[in-house]
């Protein structure tokens, strides 16, 4: 049996209790979701979602994608393929890793999948305004979002100068801080209030938090004013 004691692991707080990061997008016609999480079932059932209109991908990674496969319960009440944008290396893994999707003989149930190849030009879902956002997690390149006055990006530890440009004059900006202690491929706690307060963005949340950062409420006494850790239900309106 696996488990942690740490003192998030065991809060009693309910903003302690974080699954992978995914959000989720409604607009008056559209409805969306960034990243399918090895929790995506349960987020969906959590939120009593029951129609989605598209599915968009920041990168390949396992955490971001392992749910997909549960998208099939959209599927059956739409009776049509969900759109999923990625760019061409998420859309590979995507390809490979749920294949059975795929094939020219498809087994009774399996998810349908409409493939949007996407790269760094803004596009439109119903009526959200896409721009993507090339970050940087590592060496690989992945995709934050803005949504009009709303920017989304995760697994991030460098952003070059010309997307900067493309962050700026958002309301809110959800960025990723992992922990404390300095890491190969995300923002720590330090470097993302610093990029926070470089980009001038008047409400910033911060999210794919690890155990390893503290207690929500012990780390919001330590940012400034305009700067909190998200955490799961929360909710945005703009």
């Amino acid at each position: 049996m696996i488990g942690c004691q740490c003192e998030v692991c065991t809060s009693t707080d309910v903003h302690d209790k974080r699954l992978r990061s995914s959000i989720l997008l409604q607009s008056a016609t559209t409805t969306l979701v960034v990243d399918t999480t090895p929790d995506f079932r349960y987020q969906m059932l959590r939120t009593s979602t029951r129609h989605l209109d598209a599915v968009l991908f920041t990168h390949p990674h396992k955490d971001h994608m392992a749910g997909l496969d549960d998208i099939r319960a959209f599927n059956f009440t739409t009776k049509k393929a969900m759109d999923i944008y990625a760019n061409s290396l998420t859309e590979e893994a995507v390809r490979r890793d749920f294949h059975y999707a795929f094939t020219d003989t498809k087994y009774p149930g399996v998810p349908e999948l409409n493939l949007v190849t996407i790269d760094e030009s803004p596009f439109v879902i119903g009526d959200i305004p896409v721009q993507p956002i090339q970050v940087m997690h590592h060496k690989m390149p992945v995709y934050g979002f803005r949504f009009g006055d709303f920017t989304y990006i995760t697994d991030a530890n460098r952003i070059d100068d010309a997307e900067k440009e493309k962050i700026k004059g958002s309301k809110v900006l959800v960025l990723n801080a992992l922990r404390k202690e300095s890491h190969v491929s995300h923002f720590t706690l330090e470097e993302a209030v610093a990029m926070a307060i470089e980009l001038e963005v008047p409400q910033v949340f911060f999210t794919h938090i690890s155990h390893q950062l503290g207690k929500q409420e012990d780390i919001n006494r330590e940012l400034p004013p305009h700067i909190r850790l998200a955490y799961d239900g929360l909710k945005i309106s703009l």
